[in-house]
């Protein structure tokens, strides 16, 4: 079930292909995710529609938790990174909250630059690590 409203909200805002590429096991719901300028923790306004496809998805299943896992690139230092990661994370949450999903629905997580999309050198700024992970899961415990 909310796999397919997740998709649902996905296709309705233009945005099917964003949770097709997302590496998951079967089965599971698709993330949402959204990519940030350098030094920055604002939601940018490529971002807006995948933020607006999530909530709409989360309306669907207003039971959901959903869990927010920031990130960030290697340019500068690992905890400076970690505290960068988790204003995204809270930015992301912001932007949800004001358009109505609960913030006791949302849990955040901050992994910096532990995680990346694409393995970089020390140093490196790279946008497609620089994001905001939204994954759905049950009754807090996210997936």
């Amino acid at each position: 079930m909310r796999k397919a409203a997740i998709l649902a909200a996905l296709a309705a805002a233009g945005l099917a292909e964003v949770a097709s590429a997302q590496g998951r096991a079967p089965g599971q719901p698709p993330a949402f995710q959204i990519f940030f300028d350098w030094g920055k923790p604002e939601v940018t306004r490529d971002a807006a529609p995948i933020l607006d496809a999530a909530v709409t998805a989360f309306l669907q299943d207003p039971r959901a938790k959903l869990q927010l896992s920031g990130h960030s690139d290697r340019s500068g230092a690992a905890g400076g990174n970690r505290r960068s990661a988790l204003k995204r994370a809270e930015a992301v949450r912001d932007y949800l909250a004001a358009r109505g999903v609960p913030r006791e629905a949302m849990v955040l997580a901050s992994f910096g630059e532990e995680r990346p999309l694409v393995a970089t050198e020390d140093g490196v700024r790279e946008v497609h690590n620089r994001r905001v992970e939204i994954r759905f899961g049950d009754n807090g415990s996210p997936r």
